[in-house]
């Protein structure tokens, strides 16, 4: 049973991205020609196929009853499709973005999202994320800026340059502080500050803040938990992750950040954002303690 609903999850999300290019094979033709107010306009449009992609998904987990989840959403009513927010989550799963999509989906705008340059050459995926907006990054060795001093700031220049298009219309952009998934492996290389997190790496988030200056309302911090621990994405789509809880916390961005640059900016940041992940760190303490508990008895 549980391989043969993986099967269904996989081919309706498979037709689902092959479907997003009826309405992107015109709009990139309008492309082509388009300018002006008006191709502001098309390009705000394009986020329709992100909600719709999104919503697609969320409506085939409900249905194959791939997951349970329990979403608490910290003054919900306070969010609006029409702010720009920055979304920070701690990162255990290819699961993580398939949930994230879905579930901040109708409450904040589409989530867009810095990803590998080599993605880009996935199958239908790759293209249509680059297309509807998603910035795609090349990461430069240290040995690179060694030889070309210039590539120094390549990181900053691209995401200035993707903060240009995030301005277009209101966005949510999401950052993986952590910069990778989180391993029992990965946590064992680092002091123990964090029992479930990785240390949170701010250098990205403070090209984001300050590129979006004077655009995003709020910091939303996600907090996602796997009770009995985090699925494989083929595992997620067998329905074997019963339960995962999603909590979103929105914090306000102090003006001793969004008003400085440098490093000044990002020893408040960091101070900051520290801040913010030992409190999610105690939380997901608390719950999986809750769980072990509950699984023992």
């Amino acid at each position: 049973m549980h391989f043969i609903r993986g099967v269904a999850a996989m081919l309706s999300m498979t037709v689902t991205a092959l479907a997003v290019w009826i309405p992107l094979t015109w709009w990139l033709i309008r492309l082509l020609w388009t300018r002006g107010e008006a191709l502001s306009q098309l390009k705000k449009n394009m986020d329709k196929v992100i909600l719709w992609w999104t919503g697609s998904n969320r409506r085939m987990i409900k249905l194959l009853g791939l997951t349970h989840p329990v979403i608490t959403w910290h003054d919900k009513d306070q969010m609006s499709d029409e702010n720009w927010y920055l979304v920070i989550s701690n990162h255990q799963s290819w699961v993580d973005i398939v949930l994230l999509q879905s579930y901040l989906y109708g409450t904040i705008p589409p989530l867009k999202f810095f990803t590998k340059q080599q993605l880009i050459w996935v199958p239908s995926i790759g293209l249509a994320m680059y297309v509807l907006g998603f910035p795609y990054v090349k990461r430069v060795t240290k040995a690179q800026i060694k030889a070309n001093p210039k590539l120094k700031t390549a990181d900053r220049d691209n995401v200035a340059q993707a903060c240009v298009g995030f301005k277009n219309h209101p966005t949510s952009i999401l950052n993986f502080i952590e910069g990778t998934r989180r391993t029992a492996e990965k946590l064992s290389k680092q002091a123990d500050d964090y029992q479930y997190l990785l240390r949170p790496k701010v250098g990205g988030l403070g090209y984001v803040v300050e590129g979006m200056h004077g655009h995003l309302h709020k910091l939303l911090d996600v907090t996602i938990i796997y009770p009995s621990g985090a699925p494989t994405l083929w595992e997620f789509l067998q329905g074997k992750c019963k339960t995962v809880e999603i909590e979103v916390t929105p914090h306000q961005i102090p003006t001793t950040i969004v008003d400085t640059q440098g490093k000044l900016q990002r020893v408040e940041l960091a101070q900051w954002i520290k801040s913010i992940w030992l409190a999610k760190d105690a939380r997901i303490i608390a719950r999986m303690s809750t769980a072990r508990m509950s699984t023992a008895t």
